[in-house]
């Protein structure tokens, strides 16, 4: 068996490629890798040159529509402060489901991870993700929020 160290690359269509390359750029902060024209396709580094890549593929007018969702990786600073930087870029944070705003993140107890979501012009799911430092919860369902989590673990502290 082949052991897989990552995850190198994932793709998504877009349908307008200049509007995703400013939005992946300026908005998710990804460095713009590179540009075919003639095929009219972008790529991005993701967590530095040569670390892994997302490829955006326009397809135009193309009736066919699939949302896609992509996670990055960050750290828990960025995370937390994620919600008040997407909304200074007109762009609204979510819930795990995609159907209520947040003002912090939520958190997956199961990982554990916090997490931010967020929709890029096309309708795709993308999140900010940073697995925590405490223990898996399976036992618990999806906390609401981040503070729910953080003041269940410093109740827990002798």
């Amino acid at each position: 068996m082949v052991q897989i160290n990552g995850l190198y690359e994932t793709h998504l269509t877009v349908s307008n490629l200049e509007e995703s390359i400013d939005f992946y750029r300026d908005v998710v902060g990804l460095e713009l890798a590179h540009k075919i024209p003639a095929r009219d396709v972008a790529f991005f580094w993701i967590g530095g040159r040569e670390r892994s890549m997302l490829g955006l593929w326009s397809i135009h007018s193309s009736p066919m529509q699939m949302k896609l969702h992509t996670a990055f990786q960050t750290s828990l600073e960025q995370v937390l402060q994620a919600p008040d930087y997407l909304r200074s870029k007109g762009v609204i944070p979510l819930n795990l489901s995609g159907n209520a705003e947040i003002d912090q993140p939520i958190v997956l107890p199961w990982m554990p991870a916090a997490s931010v979501y967020f929709r890029d012009p096309d309708g795709h799911s993308l999140e900010y993700i940073a697995i925590l430092p405490e223990p898996p919860r399976p036992d618990l369902s999806a906390m609401a929020t981040y503070a729910e989590w953080r003041d269940l673990h410093q109740n827990a502290q002798p």
